[in-house]
């Protein structure tokens, strides 16, 4: 199963990945803030006021609510801010953001901009990769239950980490938001980053959290899931081996795992994936433009 998978991606002048592909993406003001990209797949920050009790009452931190999930709520330099994870099936167009605070509720509008990602076309020998048996459906199923609840776990610390370090040291061989078509059957969209590495590859904690969910799963084999806190939780999948156990807490740069290739895979690498407020959006928006240097320096564009 670790061979029997070829792939190309239909690209033009239009679909080259370079290193300015990612580092283009706009800083929001502060540090402690993830990149704004208001795209499907992308971040909205959406200014809620100021904070007139900052770091003494977390009471006074409103909710927010996008399309009935919610949000994760941060202050910075003053300000209330909502950090909004847009869905990769999202309309472009006006969005909006319900608001409750401690007397009243309002709405914000913000608006999300289209992009068209690259596609994919990948030949599975093993059919039963692209068509599973009836045995292995209910398999599928019982384990998209246990990955959603894993996505919707909300624990509501007041301060998140929000700028990441790379999991794994090793080359971007698939970015995010690929729309795939598997033996020319279309499939959902790839929702987070490949890093190709050595079987046995240490892959660390980008940031603190709890082990929430692991196991070995149908396509994703080993797997683990992590919660960052207010709606911020990272997978990572194809593991060879897991260093830790549910519910244990971990601190940025801590080893968590290694890199394997289980589940459906062409070759040993690390599938990172990142939500938020159960919406599948690009890691790279969590890494500054020095991280993403580093991780972009092998190669200019997609083989």
């Amino acid at each position: 199963m670790t061979t029997d998978m070829t792939h190309t991606i239909k690209k033009g002048p239009r679909y080259l990945l370079s290193v300015a592909l990612l580092l283009w993406l706009p800083a929001v003001c502060a540090d402690s803030l993830p990149k704004a990209n208001s795209v499907p797949g992308g971040i909205a920050i959406v200014s809620l006021g100021e904070n007139t009790q900052p770091g003494k009452n977390q009471k006074a931190r409103p909710e927010a609510y996008y399309q009935d999930r919610r949000v994760m709520i941060l202050s910075t330099e003053g300000q209330w801010q909502a950090v909004v994870g847009i869905p990769l099936g999202a309309k472009p167009g006006t969005h909006t953001l319900k608001v409750t605070e401690a007397t009243t509720n309002r709405q914000l509008s913000f608006e999300i901009n289209a992009k068209e990602y690259e596609s994919q076309y990948l030949t599975i020998k093993n059919k039963r990769m692209v068509n599973p048996y009836a045995k292995d459906l209910e398999r599928i199923q019982t384990e998209k239950k246990r990955i959603t609840r894993a996505f919707k776990a909300w624990n509501d610390r007041p301060e998140v980490e929000t700028r990441f370090s790379i999991p794994v040291t090793g080359r971007l061989s698939s970015p995010f938001g690929l729309r795939r078509y598997f033996n020319e059957q279309p499939r959902k969209p790839h929702s987070g980053l490949d890093l190709a590495a050595p079987t046995g590859t240490p892959i660390l904690a980008p940031a603190s959290g709890t082990i929430i969910e692991m196991g070995e799963f149908f396509f994703n084999g080993n797997s683990v899931f992590i919660d960052h806190g207010q709606g911020l939780i990272s997978m990572y999948c194809h593991l060879d081996s897991i260093g830790v156990t549910k519910g244990q807490t971990v601190r940025q740069g801590e080893e968590i795992a290694t890199v394997g290739m289980t589940g459906r895979v062409t070759g040993p690498h690390l599938h990172w994936s990142v939500s938020l407020n159960n919406s599948r959006i690009d890691p790279a928006l969590f890494l500054s433009n020095k991280t993403l240097a580093t991780l972009m320096a092998p190669a200019t564009e997609l083989e």
